[in-house]
């Protein structure tokens, strides 16, 4: 089975369609961001680039600079679970549809996210070299002050993944149990 190619920005139609257990591949923009980031964003009211539709990947690449840009070595996940006190605010002021991290978010905060039309995608952990080779550019590094793993990078990402949809937009965890 082929994986559904997203292609940011996302409509809400675009996510609606994917359904818990499904595997995504993105081709297009991700930015990246993480605990400073998603305070600084939710501090300063709205975010510092345009992240409608958007994917934001849960993630504090390794990066080393060349000539006048950069180059990500590794770009694993990071714990999504840790920014839960931020995720509903967050999704509200960017609008993004689709985060990516892994270990997944807390129930209550995956029922707001289904509620705001925004999926979790899950990467496997561990596989930071792998994902590094599906980033073709670094486009841009906002608040590179808050150091390399904290900063906003924009990417340019080609078939990123193998991901899986593990929380739908109608709020199928597949990080929960069935109820006996």
């Amino acid at each position: 089975m082929k994986p559904t190619k997203l292609r940011p920005p996302l409509e809400e139609k675009d996510v609606e369609k994917l359904t818990a257990g499904d595997i995504v591949s993105v081709s297009g923009r991700i930015v990246t961001a993480r605990d400073k980031a998603y305070a600084r964003v939710l501090s300063d009211g709205k975010p510092p680039l345009k992240l409608l539709g958007g994917i934001v990947y849960h993630c504090g690449p390794l990066a080393t600079k060349i000539g006048r840009g950069w180059k990500i070595l590794s770009a694993g996940p990071t714990t999504s679970a840790r920014l839960d006190g931020m995720q509903k605010e967050f999704v509200k002021l960017s609008g993004v549809r689709a985060m990516i991290g892994k270990g997944g978010v807390g129930e209550d905060v995956a029922n707001e996210l289904a509620q705001l039309g925004c999926v979790y995608l899950a990467y496997p952990g561990g596989a930071g070299v792998v994902a590094a080779k599906s980033i073709k550019k670094v486009e841009k590094v906002v608040w590179p002050e808050l150091g390399t793993a904290e900063a906003m990078w924009v990417l340019q990402v080609e078939d990123f993944g193998p991901l899986v949809v593990a929380i739908d937009s109608r709020g199928k965890n597949l990080y929960l149990r069935p109820k006996p």
